[in-house]
């Protein structure tokens, strides 16, 4: 196994607009950012994931770029950034910057010079197409679009053509064919990490090769995953020929570490991805664990974490030693894990400290979102006029012809992607630092203990009761060094199990472990050495 710096490191997503407000003017900032790093150093951060600060118009929030050079006005200053790579450094840390180069804004110059130039070398930075009959080329849907076919196409009326938007209306497909704007994008990674930026999260980079002629999409395949053409682009002809292309001409000179958002992609194709020996990205981002089977983001129901039990099992018994897992729950893209789980809150550091648990002590790098550390939980929204959303709101729209306001609403609540936007707390971040039954000073004792013993993080893996509903139990070893770790996955007591020979209780969600584990506990057990 080879031993990497971002094997051992601990990820923080930070979400800039809702993180800190520097300057008071209700919106987050860099400024607001660099106030908090020390808070960052103090609970065992080693890397800060940066959701996008480029200058947007902010049609969805930062990811529709129009400027990969610039720092979003409302955010701050170039200046300003340079002060916060230089705040992480000096206080040992890394910053991973997102990097989103399947689309683009509308407003990006490129776009908007392939509008005004249709031969021009811009033209075919994009996807393009003839209105032929009036109709869009293909049956394709949108992500935010309203479940229509051939609602990912936009009609672009003074070239009397179509071009792509998997995303909004304003997110423009690239088109990764175009060798000329490969290039483009590798000279803009390269300014980036000249800086010292330290790596990259890529946003959807799996959907970044679409199949030869954009074919029909199956509307059989369509319905059963929700997006009708995803077959021809989730995993593209090109992909792999793209990724190495990109380490190899941008990230690989600079050591540059790269994690992939990667919708769909499963176990074995994720390890193509991330073998070491494939050369193309270092992690990917899984979510097949984010719902039960059966299960979409906007429906309302609660997850059984049996599934989380049975997932982590596959890809911990599966995934192998020349491949690294991200672990995570939250992100801005999905509502908080503890309210999946229960809406009670009576049991909310129950499940906070559980999950944690899971997450610091499975095999592969964890990876927190702001406020994750607070056991933040959803936001009580109470109507529309709530929500700033562009996915939640376009599906309100559509979810309004077929059902009551009423009802259309509950489904947004379920899965709106605001809840995870919401103002950190600060206030409650200082009331927890100064409690040590909280779930702050909880994951800042499991932060402490995975960089204190290697085998938390390379040790060998073995799970045991897999068939025990409600039980999720382990052991780490490496070097002799030994940890057995043990979670109710359930608001119900459970008997506890037979501990194994030669442990000691090290850390526990529960004040006094007996005879009955307490609904949601967990704890971590340490072999003594003779």
């Amino acid at each position: 196994m080879v031993k990497k710096w971002w094997k051992e490191a601990v990820f923080y997503q930070i979400y800039p607009r809702s993180f800190c407000d520097g300057n008071g003017d209700g919106i987050g900032d860099i400024k607001g950012i660099i106030g908090k790093l020390d808070y960052l150093s103090r609970l065992g951060v080693d890397a800060v994931w940066l959701s996008p600060v480029y200058d947007s118009p902010n049609d969805d929030n930062g990811y529709d770029i129009r400027d990969y050079l610039k720092i979003m006005q409302e955010f701050g200053t170039m200046e300003e950034f340079d002060a916060l790579l230089s705040g992480l450094h000096s206080r040992g840390m890394r910053l991973i910057m997102d990097l989103v180069v399947n689309h683009t804004s509308d407003e990006h110059a490129w776009f908007q010079e392939a509008v005004r130039d249709p031969y021009g070398p811009y033209h075919d930075y994009y996807l393009f197409r003839e209105n032929e009959d009036g109709r869009e080329p293909n049956n394709w849907t949108s992500f935010f679009g309203q479940g229509k076919y051939g609602d990912a196409w936009r009609y672009i009326p003074e070239n009397d053509e179509w071009a792509l938007h998997l995303f909004s209306k304003k997110q423009m497909d690239l088109n990764w064919d175009n060798p000329r704007m490969r290039r483009e994008i590798y000279t803009m990674v390269k300014w980036w990490l000249e800086k010292g930026v330290d790596g990259f999260r890529l946003d959807v980079i799996n959907y970044i090769s679409k199949e030869e002629g954009l074919p029909y999409g199956n509307e059989s395949v369509g319905n059963m995953l929700g997006y009708v053409g995803i077959e021809h682009y989730f995993y593209g002809p090109h992909l792999h020929d793209y990724l190495r292309e990109l380490r190899c001409m941008a990230f690989d000179p600079y050591e540059a570490f790269s994690v992939g958002e990667t919708p769909g992609i499963g176990m074995q194709m994720g390890k193509l991805l991330t073998g070491e020996d494939r050369h193309e990205l270092d992690m990917i981002f899984s979510f097949d664990h984010l719902e039960t089977p059966g299960h979409m983001r906007f429906d309302e129901y609660r997850y059984d974490l049996n599934y989380l039990k049975q997932y982590y099992t596959e890809w911990m018994e599966g995934y192998g030693n020349r491949c690294w897992m991200s672990l995570f729950y939250d992100n801005h893209d999905n509502p908080r894990m503890i309210s999946k789980v229960s809406d009670d809150p009576h049991y909310r550091f129950a499940i906070g400290k559980l999950l944690g648990m899971i997450q610091f002590t499975l095999k592969g790098t964890p990876f927190l979102y702001q406020g994750q550390e607070l056991g933040a939980v959803n936001v009580p929204f109470t109507d529309m006029s709530q929500i700033r959303d562009v996915e939640s709101i376009n599906l309100y729209e559509e979810l309004c012809r077929s059902m009551s306001e009423e009802e259309a609403f509950r489904r947004i609540l379920a899965g709106t992607r605001d809840h995870a936007r919401a103002m950190m707390k600060w206030q409650e971040a200082e009331e927890q630092k100064e409690d040590r039954d909280s779930i702050y000073y909880f994951y800042k004792k499991l932060i402490a203990l995975r960089k204190k013993y290697p085998a938390l993080i390379y040790g060998e893996i073995r799970i045991t009761n897999h068939s025990r509903k409600n039980l999720f139990t382990w052991f780490r070893e490496l070097d002799g060094e030994e940890f057995y770790i043990e979670c109710n996955l359930s608001e119900k007591p459970l008997t506890r199990p037979a501990r194994p020979e030669g442990f000691r209780g090290l850390l526990s969600s529960c004040k006094e472990p007996g005879r009955l584990m307490q609904p949601y506990e967990a704890c971590l057990y340490r072999k003594e050495m003779r």
